[in-house]
């Protein structure tokens, strides 16, 4: 039968082959063995053995003879169906149904399905080209005269007790090296990590000093103007900078103001820098707007600063 050729093929890759509608073939590893009694070796394998419960079509063995033979998959469903059928009737006219290479099936007295996994097969491919071999017993040959006998000798081993002192040092001694690398090399990596936290902590500190320092960088600062600034209200804020020197941050709101914008200061960040918005908006639509005209017509690096005002 041509399926039993797919069904071996399979059972080389996997540990379950169902054909649908009949059951399944079930794939176990096996160790190596001896026979004592027979002196015959058997390399690792396969045991195949049969579950005639699992019946429910997996889509194994149907893709498999879908793609070996070039069909589809609802032909190669009909082929199998075919196969168990013939398998099934086989069986019910009291014959051997046999899968080459597998193992034969047949009707037990109680007209349950009984199945016989065959040993040509090693669908082990870890064990690919070992095969069963027969060893003869090993025996010892004495002469005696002219004829020769068969004696056998058993194989004695008395180990002998040797006093080596000097081993006990040296092995306390490798214990106490490695127990000092161990030791050592846990605190390095402790020194290391804190030391990688340091240098994280430092890092990030710096990024985010940078993200909030002055857009604008103004030399030779100014004296103190004093400016007529009128409250802002809102939680939108459209930052145009921030300043060490409030000097720096009053001389920029004066230039924005000149502009037609109604920049004030809004406070000072946690960072100590004096923040200059060019307006600020009760509502985010407005806000956004407005951060859209400034970033494309007044300054790019304008950003939109979320914050409630305290009254």
């Amino acid at each position: 039968m041509q399926l039993s050729t797919y069904i071996k093929d399979l059972l080389y890759r996997y540990e379950c082959v169902i054909i649908p509608g009949f059951g399944a073939f079930l794939a176990n590893y096996t160790t190596a063995s001896i026979d004592t009694e027979s002196h015959t070796f058997y390399p690792p394998g396969k045991s195949i053995s049969f579950n005639r419960q699992l019946q429910t079509n997996d889509g194994l063995l149907a893709n498999y003879v879908a793609s070996v033979e070039g069909t589809s998959y609802e032909k190669a469903l009909e082929k199998i169906r075919s196969f168990t059928g013939k398998l099934s009737l086989q069986l019910m006219e009291g014959s051997i149904a046999t899968l080459d290479g597998i193992g034969d099936f047949k009707l037990n007295p109680e007209n349950s399905v009984a199945f016989t996994p065959s040993n040509a097969e090693n669908f082990n491919t870890a064990a690919f080209g070992l095969t069963t071999f027969v060893s003869s017993e090993i025996s010892r040959l004495q002469a005696t005269g002219t004829s020769t006998t068969t004696v056998e000798e058993p194989f004695l081993f008395a180990p002998t007790k040797r006093s080596q002192p000097y081993l006990k040092y040296a092995a306390v001694g490798l214990i106490a090296l490695a127990l000092a690398g161990f030791v050592g090399m846990k605190m390095y990596e402790g020194n290391i990590e804190q030391h990688n936290f340091a240098e994280k902590q430092k890092a990030t500190t710096v990024l985010e000093k940078q993200i909030q320092e002055a857009t604008f960088v103004i030399d030779n600062p100014l004296p103190a103007i004093e400016l007529a600034l009128t409250k802002q209200t809102g939680s939108y804020h459209i930052v145009a900078g921030a300043f060490r020197m409030e000097e720096n941050a009053a001389t920029k709101i004066e230039q924005l103001q000149e502009k037609g914008f109604s920049a004030t200061m809004i406070g000072v960040n946690k960072y100590g820098l004096h923040q200059v918005v060019y307006s600020s908006h009760t509502e985010r639509l407005d806000a956004l707007n407005a951060l859209r005209t400034i970033k494309r017509e007044e300054n790019k690096d304008a950003w939109l600063l979320v914050k409630k005002l305290e009254e």
